[in-house]
């Protein structure tokens, strides 16, 4: 197969896969010849200041791990799953910065879980949270049902 300069090609059709981060382009060359070429979206390097206060680079799959554990099964399907986990994501990078903690990562994981399962949200709570006591979970139990009270309310 013949190489082709891309920069010598010009776009004929530009389409967004549907991982949101893909691009796929419909290409033709100076002579005549359609190829397609695949562009998927690079995000710059984030690191994450963790609790004691050593720095690790963000990774997307330590965080999809940890929010399917708090989910369990409370979830319809895996896509679900997945857009809340690109929703995190897309958060954790909209802050703007080159560095974010660990504690901004979380309160994005709890912000998606209060909205969308409160019982995930519980799980991941207690764990994030580090609950000692029963106290604990009565008291973040209260927490929720004084905030759908509210809801209701309003």
């Amino acid at each position: 197969m013949a190489q082709v300069n891309i920069g010598d090609s010009r776009v004929i059709e530009s389409r967004e896969v549907s991982d949101g981060v893909t691009i796929r382009r419909r290409r033709e060359s100076p002579d005549g010849k359609r190829f397609t070429t695949y562009e998927r979206i690079e995000k710059p390097n984030l690191a994450v200041i963790k609790k004691n206060g050593t720095r690790t680079l963000f990774d997307r799959e330590k965080l999809s791990i940890a929010v399917k554990r708090s989910v369990g099964k409370f979830f319809d399907s895996e896509v679900e799953v997945e857009e809340m986990i690109d929703e995190i994501e897309d958060g954790v990078y909209a802050l703007g910065e080159n560095e974010v903690t660990s504690k901004q990562i979380g309160d994005k994981v709890l912000d998606e879980l209060v909205r969308r399962n409160e019982v995930a949200y519980v799980r991941f709570a207690s764990v994030y949270q580090d609950f000692k006591t029963l106290d604990d979970f009565v008291k973040i139990l209260e927490q929720r049902k004084q905030a759908n009270e509210q809801k209701k309310a309003a």
